[in-house]
């Protein structure tokens, strides 16, 4: 196993992901921020928030098995969401449940971050995703 998860005692729960990772591979898989995008470019489930995060997660995780990693060898992942607030939370909680089985995402999540922003890649995106992994 290259990466191992976990939540050291004392810090803050209960999350829906690991405060801690660390990994053992020689091999360093990064993602670049995966927007909600189909393989033409075209945009996915404009205007629906927990719509572009479950399609920007199966963009990532194709970028992943590109590189021969899965969800499984991700030492963390870090989201950039527009106008994020405390209403945000259920949808981008609804958009991860809806890929989470498909793409094989663990639970509790791999070390995160979700970071609000006034404005991404263009001004239809909602949400963009970084991975990154450790492998061999």
């Amino acid at each position: 196993m290259t990466v191992q998860v976990l939540t050291p005692d004392g810090m803050f729960q209960p999350v829906p992901y690991h405060h801690v990772s660390v990994g053992t591979g020689s091999r360093q898989v990064h993602v670049a921020g995966q927007i909600a995008r189909d393989g033409d470019g075209s945009p996915v489930a404009t205007g629906d928030f927990a719509g572009q995060l479950a399609q920007a997660l199966r963009n990532t995780a194709r970028g992943l098995a590109g590189a021969g990693a899965t969800f499984a060898d991700v030492v963390r992942l870090r989201f950039f969401i527009v106008g994020w607030n405390a209403e945000t939370y259920d949808a981008f909680t609804a958009g991860i449940e809806k890929v989470a089985d498909e793409i094989g995402l663990p639970r509790p999540l791999p070390p995160l971050s979700a970071i609000g922003v006034d404005y991404l890649f263009e001004p239809d995106v909602l949400v963009e995703v970084e991975a990154y992994a450790v492998i061999d």
